[in-house]
């Protein structure tokens, strides 16, 4: 292994890591990082111990293994091992150890001080996996505390390199250049939108496979996508071309036969991104970027994380030109044009930013830390971490004070999600089966909701396939399998000396897995269920589920709002009784129903916001009815009668004034309206009684006797009419204002006032309607009267309209019947 780029840089990082210990490694795709990194370190006697080299998929690290070993002329196993979940290749006498990145955090777990390693290599890392920011945290914290001779190298083709090395505290090695060069060729014009992905990648192959030489690599998101592109390609290629598909899930003989060079023909290997780092595929001298890659995420609807597909990032499609460069000059065609290579990304998010977080909030209690103690590259989301805290405590594993329990390291054994662990835990290795059902794609296409038909197709496929129309994904169904065995075998001891008798039906484990997740039909016509972790679910209403009064859901769209349940399995109520017991609560309940616009007062039977059985309280404590109610105030309203709104107007103008009186504006009212109204809503429950309900008596309780009294001194409720009437003053408009009887102030001389402020003034008919407003009387009686006197004396003859109203006597009364 001669010629490499990275040959160039070794010296440096020689130095570099006698120096200090650390380094950032930074190399473009191709320059032989993970082939001779290792090497070099071991041959310079760096360290006595062993030298680990994490990276992230398990072809990765058994090929870094493979090629590592073919260099001293052995069989991994010897010097250089490996150590993936399920399978290890190691001996006393292995020096080089390559795991993928869970391998490391179990290792320091069990032994903080890693004791016999002298060096660890972070490759890929630009990946950014949530494994390996966390080795990355947990070594530097053990280099400081407890290792100080450790050595710490972070590897990377595309990785902006100045942050990592900031954190480290290390120096930044670059190796130049690329083993030989590659040409990129984008699409002339973009795609039409409705084109199949798998018929324009098939194309596109197709067209690099007329115009180049040697082997073709190309990238797509998933095995379903390689199958379909697989055939649609294998009509029209030459028979010594040797098509090879390349993903995770094949078998280890398959995954072989893709890497190794063809002894004759042209290869054709359509991978996933597992084929983007770390793998060196001989004969490649072409790749095909569909420009497409999956990423772990947070899935809401299976409550664990999820590949998803999205756009690939410049860095991404960097890396995977970078492959047709290793052996000979290469040529990258992209499925996209030159043109919209700008809106990609420049990096992929860090996974920590949009992943689960529940096992890694579980390995941090596990070691004893908080998230903001540790050296994170990028800190947890505190909303995140939060609510995988919370889960973690529902499941047991955290106690109140976020410490991990008895319980919770049992999970953190499990090379499992903490939900599925909890499970297993229980139930034993029967958990196994549903545990790798759970974590795996849906085997079923075309498949109602019902969890157990999936049960059904993984015990006899056979008979399910003769008795059903669904289809079978015999891949998935395989892997599932294999991974139910693998999980049978290391949860024999896992179980719980006290469950070890219990037999836990498909249901029960379900719950045990996802006690968030116990739903409730919802009263009414259509499938509509509210879970027990406070969330809303709806089914298809011709779903054979949907009729199911109590069911587990175990998979939904995710939808944050209401979402849509893809799998599910029904479940019986003395079930969720026996598995909850101790967490199912009689709860005595007041509420105010927005839907039915009354206070509702029900005694409920409670397994989180689910209500196993609901009870009429019939002897509810009227206080807590009337707390009740002041919610429903809260959503109907302040409404004031005439008034109470000339009250509040009157007190506002006397605290203008100076006067110390309660602030009765609608919003400090509402602010306030436990402190004044809760006494006042007894025997009000409904939006009926509310509006009835008149306001003014509370509001005056608010006062004491010297308040009203400096509140009627200073702004009066009523003016004294000649007749000795008490006409009420309304103060909430500009100006203070009286409406009575023309006739009423016959003899009048002086405009009304309160205090020296003049009263606006509605004269009103005998018919009690306005028929001038003034606020200048005298004015009025000798000007604009002798208009309405004509006016009203055709309308009220029986009334008298005096020619000098000023001296008339005031009155009310009509004219005598002659």
């Amino acid at each position: 292994m001669t010629g490499l780029p990275i040959e160039d840089a070794l010296p440096d990082l020689i130095a570099a890591l006698r120096k200090s210990g650390r380094a950032v490694l930074q190399a473009p795709p191709g320059a032989g990082k993970t082939t001779r990194v290792p090497l070099a370190l071991l041959n310079a006697g760096l360290t006595d111990g062993k030298i680990v080299m994490l990276e992230p998929r398990r072809l990765a690290a058994r090929a870094a293994a493979q090629r590592l070993a073919e260099q001293l002329g052995e069989s991994p196993g010897a010097t250089v091992g490996y150590r993936i979940r399920g399978e290890s290749k190691t001996s006393k006498q292995t020096r080089v150890e390559v795991v993928t990145e869970g391998i490391l955090t179990r290792m320091i777990q069990s032994d903080p001080e890693l004791t016999g390693i002298g060096a660890v290599l972070f490759d890929e890392f630009h990946e950014r996996s949530l494994n390996a920011d966390f080795g990355l945290a947990l070594c530097l914290e053990i280099a400081g505390a407890l290792r100080d001779d450790l050595i710490l190298v972070a590897m990377s083709a595309t990785l902006e390199a100045q942050p990592v090395a900031d954190l480290m505290h290390a120096p930044v090695v670059t190796s130049q250049g690329r083993a030989y060069p590659v040409e990129t060729r984008w699409l002339a014009q973009p795609l039409p939108k409705r084109t199949r992905f798998d018929s324009a990648m098939a194309d596109l192959i197709l067209q690099a496979h007329q115009e180049t030489q040697g082997g073709i690599l190309a990238f797509l998101p998933g095995e379903g996508e390689i199958r379909r592109t697989e055939a649609l390609l294998k009509p029209h290629l030459p028979a010594d071309t040797h098509l090879r598909p390349l993903f995770g899930a094949m078998d280890l003989s398959a995954q072989r036969a893709a890497i190794r060079p063809e002894q004759a023909g042209r290869k054709l290997v359509l991978a996933t991104s597992i084929a983007e780092t770390s793998l060196t595929i001989e004969d490649i001298r072409v790749v095909v970027d569909g420009g497409k890659a999956r990423r772990a995420r947070f899935d809401p609807g299976s409550g664990m994380s999820r590949l998803i597909t999205e756009r690939v990032t410049r860095a991404e499609a960097t890396q995977r030109a970078g492959r047709a460069g290793r052996v000979a000059p290469g040529t990258a065609y992209r499925l996209w044009t030159k043109g919209e290579e700008g809106a990609l990304r420049p990096f992929p998010p860090p996974e920590i930013e949009a992943a689960d977080l529940s096992s890694l909030a579980l390995e941090i209690a596990l070691w004893g830390a908080d998230p903001a103690q540790l050296p994170f590259l990028t800190p947890p989301p505190e909303g995140a971490y939060a609510e995988a805290q919370a889960l973690l405590q529902m499941l047991g594993a955290l106690d109140a004070e976020m410490r991990i329990t008895a319980h919770g390291r049992d999970l953190s054994r499990l090379p499992l999600h903490p939900r599925l662990a909890h499970m297993v835990t229980l139930s034993g290795p029967k958990g196994a089966n549903l545990a790798a059902l759970l974590s795996d794609r849906d085997p079923l296409t075309g498949a109602t909701s019902d969890l157990t038909l999936r049960l059904e197709a993984l015990r006899d496929p056979r008979a399910f396939s003769e008795r059903r129309r669904e289809q079978i994904n015999r891949a998935a169904l395989e892997r599932i399998k294999t991974e139910a065995r693998r999980l049978s075998k290391s949860t024999k001891n896992s179980q719980k000396p006290a469950d070890i008798n219990r037999h836990y039906s498909a249901a029960e484990m379900a719950a045990l897995a996802y006690p968030d997740r116990v739903g409730l039909r919802r009263k009414g016509e259509a499938a509509r269920y509210q879970l027990s972790g406070g969330k809303g679910a709806v089914m298809d209403d011709h779903d054979p589920l949907a009729s199911e009064r109590l069911i587990v859901v175990t998979d939904t769209d995710g939808n944050p709002r209401e979402a849509k349940i893809r799998q599910a399995i029904a479940i019986s109520l003395a079930e969720i009784r026996t598995l909850f017991a101790d967490q199912i609560t009689w709860t005595d309940l007041c509420e105010w129903s927005k839907r039915d616009r009354r206070v509702i007062a029900r005694q409920q039977e409670r397994f989180g916001a689910v209500a196993l059985d609901d009870r009429i309280w019939k002897d509810a404590p009227d206080m807590a009815l009337a707390r009740a109610m002041l919610n429903g105030v809260r959503d109907l309203g302040l409404t004031l009668s005439d008034a109470a709104r000339r009250f509040t107007a009157r007190v506002a103008l006397a605290r203008d004034a100076g006067h110390a009186l309660p602030d009765m504006s609608p919003e400090a009212l509402l602010d306030t309206i436990e402190d004044w109204l809760l006494p006042y809503l007894s025997g009000v429950r409904t939006a009926a009684d509310w509006k009835r309900l008149d306001l003014l008596p509370a509001l005056r309780a608010r006062l004491d006797w010297n308040q009203m009294q400096a509140l009627d001194n200073s702004v009066p409720a009523h003016f004294t009419t000649p007749l000795g009437r008490q006409i009420p003053i309304d103060y909430s408009g500009d100006h203070p204002e009286i409406s009575l009887r023309l006739q009423e102030l016959f003899g009048q001389r002086t405009h009304p006032t309160v205090g020296r402020t003049p009263l606006k003034v509605t004269l009103l008919s005998p018919a009690q309607r306005p028929v001038q407003t003034t606020m200048d009387l005298p004015g009025f009686w000798s000007g604009s009267y002798a208009d309405v006197r004509k006016d009203m004396r055709a309308r009220y003859p029986r009334h008298p309209w005096p020619d000098d109203p000023t001296q008339a006597d005031p009155t009310l009364r009509a004219k005598p019947r002659s």
